[in-house]
């Protein structure tokens, strides 16, 4: 008896044409393990263990699947037989995670910044270019009426559940359904905000806030729609350093400002960095983004950044690292 799964059915494309194909798989048959029995296990496999006891407490602590993704690299061909490198050693994959958590706290440091700006950014320019301060609970304003909506629940959900002091503040005082867009903008989640930017019916208005940040409105939308995920990467401790992308930033055709000259892939994250470094500049354009990298680089010299697609040699006299920013707004 075949078993169709829904969400294992996917689309495909034949000469023009589309047919639904099921993807077939087996049960998951793994059976639970203690970590003891996992540290055994790696040793098995290849993997050279000084301490059991010290591993198996890692292990208990930070969880084997989470660890394993950082004991990938370190696998001979095929991978898919288990086997380690010879000389392959677990204090290896722990440095590789450390590593990982580091440039994650590194990342979200300097997208605070950006977020903050473009928090600020939208609900001003708009309000302005409207004369709306409540613009931002105004269909009007918004192309799509469905897009809106769907906003707008999420935006009702947030104003609901928020404890801030200033959200408590405006309902006690103010009989206005809605506080005006600077406040609001506040409480809602960045891809929340991302939306909004992306249904304005205005195109003039989009393209001054992408203007306001030195790039053409398609890119800026890319670009910040890339910020957004590798905060939400970074937020929920996932791996980053030699993550593929799940979606292709748009590499723009020409820039105001400095920008890396070489070719490098769009879908790894040192390009995520770069985009990040365009944008902390234009915020803050005396800021230290690369002396942190360059010291975490330090931290970690057998990391290899290849991985994360860091071009060969010196990375860091490219343009946008070895210039500051030229579009910063005037």
């Amino acid at each position: 008896m075949h078993y169709q799964n829904p969400q294992a059915s996917q689309r495909c494309s034949n000469r023009g044409s589309f047919y639904f194909y099921t993807v077939m798989g087996i049960p998951f048959n793994k059976s639970f393990m203690q970590p003891e029995d996992m540290v055994e296990q790696l040793r098995e496999r290849g993997l050279e263990i000084d301490s059991p006891q010290r591993v198996a407490h890692y292990i208990r602590s930070i969880g084997y699947y989470r660890l394993s993704a950082y004991t990938f690299p370190f696998l001979s061909q095929p991978k898919a037989e288990h086997r380690f490198k010879p000389g392959s050693k677990f204090q290896d994959a722990l440095n590789l995670y450390r590593f990982d958590k580091k440039l994650r706290l590194l990342l979200f440091n300097e997208i605070e910044k950006v977020e903050i700006a473009l928090r600020s950014t939208l609900a001003n320019i708009v309000a302005q270019e409207t004369g709306n301060i409540f613009w931002m609970t105004d269909e009007t304003v918004f192309a799509n009426r469905d897009r809106f909506r769907r906003t707008q629940e999420l935006v009702d959900k947030e104003l609901k559940k928020s404890k801030e002091e200033f959200i408590q503040h405006f309902k006690d005082k103010y009989s206005d359904p809605y506080p005006p867009a600077w406040i609001l903008v506040e409480i809602l989640p960045l891809g929340v905000v991302t939306r909004i930017f992306e249904n304005l019916a205005s195109n003039t208005i989009r393209k001054k806030i992408a203007a306001h940040f030195g790039l053409t409105a398609p890119v800026f939308t890319s670009w910040i729609t890339v910020v957004t995920l590798t905060r939400n990467t970074c937020c929920h401790h996932a791996r980053m350093w030699n993550k593929e992308n799940a979606i292709c930033p748009m590499i723009p055709r020409k820039l105001t400002g400095k920008w890396i000259s070489s070719n490098v892939s769009p879908k790894r994250i040192y390009f995520d960095i770069c985009i990040i470094k365009w944008f902390v500049d234009v915020v803050s354009p005396n800021n230290d983004m690369l002396e942190h990298i360059q010291s975490l680089l330090a931290q970690f010299p057998m990391v290899d950044i290849r991985a994360m697609r860091f071009p060969s040699g010196n990375w860091q006299e490219e343009p946008l690292w070895h210039t500051r920013c030229a579009c910063v707004p005037g």
